[in-house]
């Protein structure tokens, strides 16, 4: 068994096409979506609970004399859908009309995802876990039992999940669209509690995922959240001023996911992007490149297509500091006059500007650049999407002649993102495989950071 999607259930979605078109609708899109979700939790070394859900939904999207509407459903009864769809066409044409409202050209929709496995995301053994595989994974997870903290700390509560999942996406259309994504995801998590000599209490937590069980090393979070707590003991007050800024690979994300959002077309066009007019210009230092390698099959985030059914392709966001695309999908083409590519990123990899061979994480940057701030968590905060400016509460450590000094507490960094970037220094090559965003660890000079 491949997916979990049946045939009859892929020829109730055509019915709908069939409906749509037979009802006078223009144009059809249907997406057929299951999903099956299980975890397992073990507390303090003991089984806690186990969950369970699955989920079965059909979006219609109804393009009729020029107007629009969105419609689903979980029931795939074919008189019923019948119904369904006469009643959606008939509201769609009482609705205002957009004539920039239509299906994608043909020749822009994706030709080689027909059976689903072809983005390389599929577990073969998935099938073969059941509820003891699962307990068997949870438990062997767990190291609360086996630590020995010889006073050093005082062990509060471990919580271990192992979870797995299987999502299935067919997607189809009345311009001759048939394509299909199935993946596979198992993963691990936990958290850590633990209080210090003086009782004094801290938290931590780790998580990493793949496409295959297989391939995770169950003891890995738990070490992780384990030694992340442990390091963040007798925290101290560090002076506010203009500070170098290494930022750790699980967090960097945090930087530039205003920056995509910037770039999408929808906000562009409401005049809620600091970005605006950017395409084309050298917004940001030369050092910076990120491309989107959407079609790296096999790994987190590949995607051969996008909800609209277009083909998607390998290429660069930023490159060289110049804008190279904005996200925007067939509708917003029309609204805005921009060239439809992609209605959002796949698997954003930002190039590492490290010498050919040379390892570059947090660690080598911290000894490289010898002074400044190490953030290792962002604790809330905001940025203001029409202008740039920000302001984000930090977790980390003060560094000085290449050496980590003490954990820092209740400080901000603050200032406007297109200035931060054009701070940056270099960029790792300690990217986490498993992730979709391909962010490493990063550096910013001369950030201003609030005591």
């Amino acid at each position: 068994m491949k997916g979990i999607i049946t045939e009859q259930e892929m020829e109730m979605a055509r019915l709908c096409i069939r409906y749509a078109i037979g009802e006078g609708a223009s144009g059809c899109r249907v997406s057929l979506n299951k999903s099956i979700n299980d975890s397992v939790t073990f507390f303090n070394g003991e089984f806690d609970k186990v969950t369970h859900s699955s989920d079965r939904s059909v979006f219609i999207y109804i393009f009729a004399d020029n107007r629009y509407g969105t419609f689903s459903t979980n029931r795939l009864d074919e008189e019923e859908l019948s119904i369904f769809v006469k009643k959606a066409v008939e509201t769609v044409r009482m609705l205002e009309q957009d004539c920039f409202r239509k299906l994608p050209p043909p020749e822009r929709l994706v030709r080689d995802a027909g059976t689903g496995l072809e983005a390389g995301l599929y577990d073969e053994e998935y099938f073969n876990e059941d509820i003891n595989s699962r307990m068997d994974k949870a438990s062997r997870m767990s190291i609360f039992k086996t630590l020995n903290p010889a006073g050093e700390y005082v062990p509060i509560s471990e919580e271990c999940e192992y979870s797995d999942s299987i999502e299935d996406n067919y997607l189809i259309d009345s311009n001759g669209l048939e394509a299909r994504h199935i993946e596979t995801t198992a993963g691990t998590f936990c958290e850590y509690n633990v209080a210090d000599c003086q009782g004094n209490k801290y938290s931590d937590y780790a998580n990493k995922t793949a496409v295959r069980a297989s391939d995770l090393d169950l003891g890995f979070c738990s070490r992780k959240a384990l030694s992340k707590v442990l390091r963040c003991f007798n925290p101290a007050p560090s002076r506010g001023g203009r500070h170098r800024m290494v930022v750790d690979k699980d967090v960097a994300s945090r930087l530039i996911s205003p920056v995509f959002s910037a770039l999408s077309s929808y906000s562009l066009q409401q005049k809620v992007s600091f970005l605006n007019d950017s395409l084309g210009k050298k917004i940001f230092p030369e050092k910076l490149t990120i491309i989107d390698y959407a079609r790296q099959v096999g790994k987190a985030g590949c995607r051969l297509f996008d909800s609209e059914g277009v083909a998607t392709k390998d290429s660069p966001i930023i490159l060289n500091g110049v804008v190279k695309t904005y996200f925007t999908d067939t509708y917003m083409a029309g609204k805005t006059g921009f060239e439809a590519t992609i209605e959002d990123i796949s698997r954003p990899t930002i190039l590492s500007t490290a010498p050919q061979g040379m390892e570059f994480g947090a660690e080598q940057m911290i000894k490289s650049f010898r002074n400044g701030i190490y953030v290792t968590g962002f604790n809330g905060g905001n940025c203001n999407s029409v202008t740039g400016d920000f302001s984000f509460a930090i977790e980390g450590f003060k560094f000085s002649g290449g050496k980590i000094v003490h954990p820092v507490k209740e400080m901000l960094i603050t200032g406007n993102l297109i200035d931060l970037w054009n701070s940056f220094e270099a960029a790792g090559n300690d990217w986490r495989d498993y992730t979709r965003w391909q962010v490493p660890s990063l550096v910013f000079n001369d950030v201003t950071f609030s005591a």
